[in-house]
């Protein structure tokens, strides 16, 4: 579609009447007149400007008024195809250049960009930058001139950033190619959100030079945010149906996985209501139709996983719902914030379960080299750290709003009122002594050049004579075992509310190392106090230091657990015919170290009391010694307990350390954030150890269904290459899950 429009702002008295001339509306959001303007002075910006705010218009409208074309850098076919209509559908001459067209087309379209018929031309990175598409480009140049080039999405520039993409690194050739002619072409970059970090990596990356920076408030007041347990399937959609049904107009459903989405729509359409999926399995025809559809209002509902929602422009959302745990924040605030859009109050619901964690694990897992198959550690690290602090976010009792805004650098205050944790508020309670004592361990480490994170600096503070606290001599610190009178769970909730409330620092680099900051000192120095918002106690939790904690009862059932099974397998019989969970549960929360005590357990009779005492006992004897807790024997208490027996021969003292953390329960990534060490060092420990015959539970770490598959693909090419069986598998299995099935083959094959 052509239309032949004026190039030049002289027609024009004001921005105002240009923009009312175009697009239709009387005024400037927030911001946008003032982008415009720099744009038109041919100046570099970064504009950070959160979704449903105006940040296309603040290229397109710059767009009309200048001489030559516009090249719009876009990710997805599907925005383009969006905002190329809209434009389109004003009578502005816009157009697409991409695979969904054909070889004619595409001449059509760049012989009508050449005749000057054309202000905009969205385009992908590899498209642009493919050799034939720069000659092309020269051409533009030379007969039309290019305006500016604004790339949009451009968060996709950072590896730090929710949705990278290594083509977008290569957009610097853009100001390598142009930056020598009498005038330098600007460079327009804009997303709906990033992180300082990220806003550094894009500038640098793009090398935007003297770049005007443009960072809008996050803050969407119209929305409301909550975060709901995620119980079983069944009763998680039973909610979810609710919501539906109680909710009024359109709605998005984000999913995991394509089989949940599946699974989703079908429920929800068996239900009566009108839904539709989207996700990468569909075809591109499918996808396009669905979205049509949603956009059109001919269904009410789409069920999607994050591919869908990129820059599609549909102000009515009312409500968006995450029934799987997002990866990041920053995905999260950017779906999320796709209701709403026209300002009208909608609602955000965050489905928050534990399980959610181990599909995101095994999803980061599978981040690879495509050429060499190995993993890519540093995208592992910086995935496991975001995921982080999405659980924070899920667990917090602050304002969700503080927490939001905060992770993009924008201090609010808190009672916003239009959230969970602010509409059904938590007792809050005066914790400034904790602080100090929790920032203290942090100096200490300060002091000594030394960086850590919030479970170690909790290992501290309680007393722990793990071996990291050992060797780094911080049972010598003056904060050591200062805080034994709070549990750890007490010790984490404050923690992340100091973050959130940003009176602590935490690195963006992968490793979630704590910093003080200038607010760290004012409390340090009793000029600033420290208010928390504690969960209410529920029946069976006990708080109290000379109670039971309810976080370590947890870790060493999950230990005793594993022990059973254990033994279990040895004498070839289910685990509930060593001791049922009820016995489990009762020997976590009693701790008995005694035979006189252990004899107490409920099913514990003269029989197992004989056959099993011994194994259980060492094991919770173990376990509290981990601790810093004391010990007792038949004849008293012992103070602290003296680490006892040397490690088997078979596993190296390394292995050993993390084969401990897996017994109390800690998950791989937990485990490789306590010990610093990469999550690929560690899951190749977890599978030397199933090789050796030490209790790892393969069935924890990888699906039976997957498990099967792997053995086949192993009996049918071999053990020997991991490369060689992933070929057989295909790229959606990882080489840590293969490696450690394989370790069970191995073992069970000696």
């Amino acid at each position: 579609m052509t239309v032949s429009i004026p190039y030049s702002t002289t027609q024009f008295a004001s921005l105002e009447q240009a923009l009312k001339h175009y697009f239709g509306y009387d005024s400037f959001r927030p911001g946008q007149r003032q982008i415009i303007e720099y744009t038109l002075h041919d100046r570099d910006l970064l504009v950070i400007m959160p979704t449903g705010g105006g940040k296309s218009l603040c290229f397109q409208l710059p767009a009309l008024l200048k001489e030559g074309v516009m090249i719009v850098v876009s990710p997805l076919i599907a925005l383009m195809q969006d905002q190329v209509q809209a434009l389109q559908n004003n009578g502005i001459p816009a157009t697409l250049l991409n695979s969904s067209i054909g070889f004619g087309e595409s001449q059509s379209r760049q012989a009508a960009i050449l005749d000057r018929k054309i202000k905009l031309v969205y385009v992908a990175p590899e498209r642009l930058l493919s050799e034939s598409f720069l000659g092309f480009m020269d051409q533009v140049k030379a007969r039309v001139g290019i305006s500016a080039f604004a790339i949009d999405e451009a968060h996709c520039v950072s590896e730090w950033g929710h949705d990278f993409r290594p083509e977008y690194r290569q957009l610097q050739r853009l100001r390598q190619r142009y930056q020598n002619d009498d005038r330098v072409i600007p460079i327009l970059a804009l997303t709906a959100t990033a992180t300082e970090r990220v806003r550094h990596d894009i500038l640098g990356q793009l090398e935007l030079q003297d770049p005007h920076v443009h960072v809008a408030s996050f803050n969407r007041p119209n929305l409301y945010y909550e975060v709901r347990p995620k119980g079983s399937q069944k009763q998680a959609y039973v909610e979810l149906f609710q919501q539906v049904q109680q909710t009024q107009g359109a709605g998005i459903i984000y999913c995991l996985s394509r089989k949940r989405v599946d699974e989703v729509t079908a429920r929800l359409q068996q239900d009566g209501i009108s839904a539709l999926p989207y996700h990468a399995g569909l075809s591109d025809a499918v996808r396009r139709e669905n979205q049509d559809k949603f956009i059109r209002d001919d269904a009410r509902v789409m069920v999607a996983t994050v591919a869908f929602g990129m820059g599609i422009n549909k102000p009515d959302v009312r409500f968006v719902i995450h029934y799987d745990l997002p990866r990041n924040i920053e995905g999260y605030y950017q779906e999320s914030g796709r209701a709403g859009r026209d300002g009208e109050p909608s609602r955000c619901t965050l489905f928050y379960g534990a399980g959610d964690i181990k599909t995101v694990e095994f999803l980061i897992a599978q981040k690879v080299d495509p050429a060499s198959g190995e993993p890519l550690e540093e995208e592992q690290r910086i995935a496991t750290q975001q995921l982080r602090r999405v659980i924070n976010y899920a667990e917090a009792t602050e304002c969700r709003r503080t927490i939001q805004l905060g992770y993009f650098g924008e201090d609010f205050p808190g009672n916003c009122g239009t959230c969970d944790n602010c509409c059904h508020p938590k007792p809050i309670e005066d914790w400034t002594l904790e602080a100090q004592k929790f920032l203290s361990c942090v100096a200490r480490f300060a002091q000594r050049d030394q960086r850590f994170g919030l479970n170690h600096t909790i290992d501290v503070l309680r007393g722990s004579k793990n071996d990291r606290v050992l060797k780094n001599g911080h049972d010598k610190l003056s904060t050591y075992g200062i805080g034994k009178d709070r549990s750890a769970e007490q010790w984490r909730l404050l923690g992340r509310s100091l973050i959130h409330q940003r009176l602590l620092d935490e690195t963006s680099d992968g490793y979630s190392m704590l910093q003080l900051n200038d607010l760290s000192w004012d409390i340090l120095r009793k000029q600033r106090s420290v208010m928390v918002a504690i969960d209410p106690v529920k029946p069976g939790d006990v708080l109290a230091p000379s109670k039971v904690d309810a976080a370590e009862v947890e870790a060493l059932y999950d230990r005793l657990q594993k022990l059973r099974k254990h033994l279990a397998d040895e004498q070839s019989v289910p685990p509930y015919v060593v001791f049922p969970n009820s016995s489990l549960r009762s020997m976590a929360t009693a701790q008995p170290q005694t035979l006189a005590q252990f004899a107490k357990i409920s099913g514990v009779g003269s029989r197992k009391l004989a056959q099993y005492s011994e194994p259980f006992i060492t094991e919770i004897r173990a376990f509290r010694t981990e601790r810093g807790l004391p010990l007792q024997t038949e004849t008293g208490t012992v103070p602290q307990a003296t680490p006892s027996t040397a490690p088997p021969t078979r596993a190296s003292e390394t292995q050993l350390q993390t084969l401990a953390l897996y017994q109390e329960g800690l998950e791989p990534a937990d485990i490789a954030e306590r010990r610093n060490f990469r999550l690929g060092t560690i899951m190749s420990h977890l599978a030397e150890l199933l090789e050796l015959g030490y209790p790892i539970d393969l069935d924890d770490l990888v699906p039976l269904d997957r498990q099967d598959k792997i053995m086949h693909a192993i009996n049918t090419v071999g053990p020997d290459a991991l490369g060689s069986i992933r070929e057989h598998l295909g790229e959606m299995y990882g080489y840590d899950e293969i490696r450690l099935v394989r370790s069970r083959w191995r073992r069970e094959t000696a």
